[in-house]
């Protein structure tokens, strides 16, 4: 007898309650609606099903179930307690416990003095358990206020949405290779541009591929048509859609590896981050764990398939990062993201964990500028003309002004628009820079003749031709302002300035060409179908109520034997009704009645085209299509065929 045969025969033993509590434990069997105990062996027998049955096991469980699946045949509740020592009381208690879980989930049930595992299963460890593992201790918990822990993630989470801002707009304007993810030197580069860890930049790179805001177009990460609304969107939308993305990655976290730009064929990322996320908001809201090391190898000992000790602490991280977590417990925001927008809409709970967008900075005489919270579009888009992102805040110096320069600005408009947006005006020290800036700017000019370098400055032109770290250009004078570059235009104009000069480009007629670099967008990735069934799972009452179903169809039912009377009436019915096309079937069933019983009816026989004699009579026999009667009153024997009955109906009083 095959083992799928035997766990049907098993699952036979079990009454109504039992078979309920294995569906409720094994849903994805139950919501395919068995039909039958055999029906529901093969669902609990699938790989699918038995893969998910297995991920939800203990690592207490998952020792003893590998060692019943190596003991084969030769599996009993002895040889697996000597083979994991079990020796103690404790040690037994929980071997006990043990399989009572893997029984209740149909995974291994007895069968007389052995155990009997569920066919389709295989090893989980290359090597042997020695012993059960021992369930660590429960994380302690400790009174705390639950304010603390929703101001303590303002600041990470307004820290993310920033990077993430800021890392769309460096992808906007600086070319980012990714060919199957962002590899690790281009993500080390990203994290120089973008002042922050490797780690973080991962985390943020995830972050807007999952959210569709960055997607992959030939070869390089860049902006999605999605992307321009979120930047203009208010911090807290922005938060939002971060927040709601960072559930669904799929991606191991802490894994060194190249950023991922597409989604992974594997959920083991986004199983470890909801599972860590749920285990936080099982607390209660003025509670927090004391200890972030117990509750990491409490997952990792209750749920070993889906939580890694180093996947689930990098998760934990990420989750305090992006203001979910923080001081030990759950945000409200993070209680949000998981229950979704039955409890409390999220963006309305996000506006509590960023600041508004700020519309001034301040400008200070070190030439920095600080701003309070997160800059609004129009405020990054004037600093980053002329200022460089550095630690806190922004930096201006000669190359960045130079910069705002050389896409065409004047040094009054910029000056003018710096003051826009400075809090409390620009400081003498600014004002002086941008107005040395200018002063040498503009004094060389490249152009594309392929190409030509000019100044009204002769004595500027002999410097630049004798320069060493220009000597590629090979530059050959044409007039006494003007040189020949063997390079292009673009070529020439960076190592000028990369040689501490500062060009402009312009055109043959001598007409500024203001640099620009192009914008692209694409359509972000169809979003992945969310996993889960295409109905809603059964109930609690749905469940029992095919369970009992599926053991009441297993019980034998006694055979139904007519009597026989109603028999013999039946079968007198079926022949009349083929030897008669006119009477009705009330007829047909008020003769063959007639016929059993030995009653009298009154019966119309036909007497030529259009007329009938009617009769009373009391039927005796019936054969080849002959009704034998003896007729009323004198009781005279009389034969009808019975095709000529026209009528039947019932008398009394004969």
């Amino acid at each position: 007898m095959g083992r799928k045969t035997a766990l049907a025969g098993w699952l036979r033993e079990l009454d109504a309650g039992e078979i309920r509590d294995i569906l409720a434990l094994r849903k994805d069997a139950a919501d395919h609606r068995p039909h039958s105990l055999r029906a529901l062996a093969d669902e609990l027998t699938t790989t699918a099903s038995l893969r998910a049955a297995v991920d939800g096991l203990d690592q207490a469980c998952r020792d003893v179930l590998d060692t019943v699946v190596r003991l084969g045949d030769e599996a009993e509740v002895e040889v697996v307690a000597e083979r994991l020592r079990c020796n103690g009381k404790a040690s037994r208690a929980e071997l006990r416990r043990t399989l009572a879980q893997l029984r209740a989930r149909a995974l291994v049930w007895p069968e007389g003095e052995k155990l009997v595992g569920s066919p389709g299963l295989r090893l989980l460890e290359d090597e042997p358990p020695r012993r059960i593992t021992p369930a660590p201790r429960t994380p302690r918990r400790t009174p705390q206020n639950r304010g603390f822990a929703d101001r303590a993630a303002i600041t990470p989470a307004t820290s993310t949405v920033d990077g993430v801002t800021r890392l769309v707009d460096l992808c906007d304007v600086e070319l980012v290779v990714c060919r199957g993810g962002v590899g690790l030197r281009e993500l080390r580069r990203l994290a120089g541009l973008l002042r922050a860890d490797e780690s973080r930049t991962r985390l943020w790179v995830g972050l807007a591929v999952e959210a569709r805001l960055l997607a992959v177009d030939d070869g390089r990460l860049v902006p999605t048509v999605a992307a321009d609304p979120w930047r203009a969107a208010s911090p807290a939308d922005r938060l939002t859609a971060l927040v709601r993305a960072w559930p669904r990655m799929t991606w191991t976290p802490g894994k060194q590896r190249p950023a991922s730009a597409e989604p992974s064929s594997s959920d083991a990322g986004e199983r470890t981050r909801r599972g860590l996320l749920e285990r936080y908001s099982g607390l209660g809201e003025d509670e927090a764990f004391e200890h972030r090391h117990e509750v990491v190898s409490d997952l990792v000992w209750t749920r070993p398939a889906v939580h890694g000790r180093a996947a689930t602490e990098a998760a934990l991280v990420e989750a305090e990062s992006v203001g979910l977590v923080a001081l030990g417990a759950a945000t409200a925001l993070g209680r949000a993201v998981l229950a979704g927008d039955e409890v409390d809409g999220v963006a309305e709970v996000a506006g509590r964990f960023v600041p508004p967008a700020a519309k001034t900075a301040h400008l200070r005489p070190d030439l920095t500028a600080v701003v309070a919270g997160l800059p609004s579009q129009e405020l990054s888009a004037v600093l980053d003309l002329a200022a460089d992102g550095a630690a806190g805040g922004w930096r201006f110096s000669g190359a960045s002004v130079r910069r705002a320069l050389d896409a065409g600005h004047e040094p009054d408009a910029l000056l003018a628009r710096l003051a826009s947006v400075a809090e409390h005006g620009v400081p003498p020290t600014l004002t002086h820079l941008v107005r040395e800036v200018a002063r040498q700017h503009g004094r060389i000019t490249v152009t594309p003749v392929a190409c030509c370098v000019r100044t009204e400055d002769p004595v500027l032109l002999s410097e630049i031709a004798g320069h060493r770290s220009l000597a590629q250009l090979s530059l050959q004078p044409l007039a006494p302002t003007v040189l020949a570059s063997a390079k292009p235009a673009t070529e020439t104009l960076a190592l000028l300035r990369a040689a501490g000069y500062a060009p402009t480009t312009s055109a043959v007629d001598g007409t500024a060409v203001v640099e620009r670099v192009p914008r692209r967008r694409v359509e972000p990735p169809v979003p992945r179908r969310a996993t889960g069934g295409w109905r809603a799972p059964l109930t609690e009452q749905e469940l029992a109520k095919l369970a009992a179903a599926l053991v009441e169809r297993e019980r034998p039912r006694p055979k139904f034997v007519l009597p026989p009377a109603e028999s013999q009436r039946i079968g007198t019915a079926r022949l009349l009704r083929d030897q008669s096309l006119v009477l009705r079937d009330s007829e047909v069933v008020l003769l063959a009645d007639a016929l059993v019983s030995r009653t009298s009816v009154e019966i119309a026989v036909a007497n030529g085209p259009r007329s009938t004699v009617k009769h009373v009579i009391t039927p005796v026999d019936h054969a080849a299509g002959n009704l034998k009667a003896n007729c009323a009153p004198r009781g005279e024997h009389r034969e009808f065929l019975v095709s000529r009955i026209r009528s039947v109906r019932a008398v009394t009083g004969v």
